[in-house]
């Protein structure tokens, strides 16, 4: 479908500043959604909402349908009355700027079981009404899920492949006998959802009022250790104990020499078509409820999949397998008529990627970071772009662009110095620039392009350095866990944010609803002559 120009910024719910230790759908998500309102930005794009396992990393959850709990506002549900103000009044001290997850999920997963047992005392009719509601609309994938959280529990986080034989294979009697022994545990596995789901509707609300449009990320895989998994094995390639025969990752590309070893299982494709890819068309009828628009992770994998013999180390000796693409997306076209996706286009693209993309209308990726690694030809570069493109200074995966820009050759890097030296002269020769303000260099270059869609990561428009960086493909460790500043939104970057969108034809125009008042876009243009102005 034909998006609307427009531009907006990459921010995950988990980076908002808050005193409990992670971002969360409180006060400050609404904080932002005024932002972007104010500094006339139209699209906020996010990761998988997930809950997320092992690595915190929202591209390997529990769950392709579940919201994560830790999203979960405290002190909404101090103002639903299921947690008291006292509850929340000692907060143990979290790093401001680092997610400390052990500790936060410890502490957040207390407030949460504290709100289930106040919950199971109350006589909010209005809560226990919505809950039920929920527990109906969702029972799908509700019950399996949280009977598969409840087990992980009881079994101490053991992957679901270590669990009893049968319970590992659903075995009808086990799985009977551990709903009666853990109904409670259940029960709470799903109040924990409907809390997620509650406040996230709110929230997807109140940015719709606004003329905010939510981006999200549909990861192409699942987490071998899921509810996915281990609802439909016969979906996947796995043997016949349960583990996978091959698992997914891409092969040496610009993130790594060994290529990218994701460890997901692969999709029984054949298995699939024969359910009229039942399993797909919930997935994204899921996610159309949650957000506007979905990003498509790793749509190169629609055509074709890298599989990676189970038990490999790195992913080099995978190989290209056919998928048939065409065939689900043909499906969820007369299933929704409209497909609002953003293709991620990125990495070794054919000929036949490309021809599925585009007979199916879906714009690509294009990243500026990735412009100057060759000649003018390169498709990153802004007079290559189409106005069916979505471009990026940089993604979640990228360095943010001023740590891009002062990059040297080691840790995560393919490039060595001099690569690194030739992309930074070709870089501020393109840009016209000194480097003086190469973050606002970027970010004008990708407004100022026909791309319908142009995405900045929060980093790049507060202008931080790598240290800010969100993850480092191909590393375990110290990725996912950045937090933004409480004071880091002010009124001078959203007032060049707002000049910039201005000036490239990127504001939205949108009919007022009774009552509502003008956005605060005046107090971000009426400040000083701004850097913008001067140059």
């Amino acid at each position: 479908m034909a998006f609307q120009r427009s531009s907006g910024i990459l921010l995950h719910p988990t980076s908002f500043p808050s005193r409990f230790g992670i971002g969360d759908l409180g006060d400050e998500a609404y904080t932002f959604v005024d932002f972007l309102e104010a500094s006339g930005q139209s699209l906020w794009q996010m990761l998988p909402l997930g809950p997320t396992g092992y690595g915190d990393s929202p591209y390997q959850c529990f769950s392709a349908f579940a919201g994560n709990p830790l999203l979960v506002s405290p002190e909404r549900l101090a103002a639903l009355g299921l947690l008291s103000i006292s509850d929340i009044e000692h907060v143990p001290q979290f790093s401001h700027e680092r997610i400390e997850f052990g500790r936060v999920i410890e502490y957040k997963n207390s407030l949460l079981a504290r709100a289930f047992d106040n919950f199971k005392c109350t006589d909010d009719s209005e809560v226990c009404a919505g809950f039920l509601d929920f527990c109906r609309e969702e029972d799908g994938w509700l019950d399996d899920y949280a009977l598969f959280r409840a087990l992980k529990n009881e079994h101490h986080g053991a992957a679901w492949n270590r669990w009893s034989p049968r319970l590992a294979r659903r075995d009808k009697e086990e799985m009977a006998a551990a709903k009666e022994k853990l109904r409670d545990q259940i029960l709470a596995e799903k109040f924990y959802q409907y809390l997620f789901f509650n406040q996230w509707l709110a929230l997807k609300e109140y940015a719709r009022e606004r003329g905010i449009k939510i981006i999200g990320d549909i990861p192409i895989f699942v987490s071998y250790d899921s509810a996915d998994v281990w609802t439909h094995p016969e979906s996947f390639k796995l043997d016949y104990e349960g583990n996978p025969l091959v698992i997914a990752g891409v092969p040496p590309d610009y993130f790594s020499k060994t290529g990218q070893l994701w460890g997901n299982p692969i999709y029984d494709w054949e298995r699939m078509k024969e359910t009229g890819f039942r399993w797909w068309i919930d997935r994204f009828k899921a996610n159309f409820k949650l957000f506007d628009i979905i990003r498509l992770d790793h749509f190169r994998g629609f055509a074709a999949c890298w599989e990676v013999p189970a038990g490999d180390k790195t992913a080099e000796r995978g190989r290209w397998v056919e998928v048939p693409g065409r065939e689900l997306l043909t499906v969820l076209k007369k299933t929704f008529e409209e497909l609002p996706i953003i293709a991620e286009d990125l990495g070794v693209i054919t000929p036949d990627v490309e021809a599925l993309r585009d007979d199916f209308g879906l714009p690509g990726m294009r990243i500026l970071q990735f412009a100057f690694s060759s000649d003018s030809s390169n498709i990153d570069l802004p007079h290559n772009y189409t106005p069916n493109s979505v471009v990026y200074t940089g993604t979640h995966d990228n360095d943010t662009t001023l740590g891009w820009f002062d990059s040297r050759a080691g840790r995560g890097s393919t490039r060595d110095e001099e690569q690194i030296k030739r992309e930074r002269k070709r870089c501020l020769k393109y840009l016209r620039s000194n480097g003086r303000e190469i973050h606002w260099d970027f970010i004008r270059e990708v407004f100022a392009s026909v791309a319908c869609f142009a995405i900045v990561p929060m980093q790049d428009a507060l202008g931080l350095d790598s240290s800010a960086r969100m993850n480092l493909p191909a590393s375990s460790e110290g990725n996912w866990g950045w937090r933004m500043r409480a004071d880091a939104l002010n009124k001078k970057i959203g007032k060049r944010l707002y000049e910039m969108a201005e000036l490239y034809g990127r504001l939205q125009k949108r009919e007022q609803t009774e009552n509502e008042s003008e956005p605060d876009s005046e107090l971000i243009r009426s400040d000083s002559s701004t850097k913008e102005q001067e140059r």
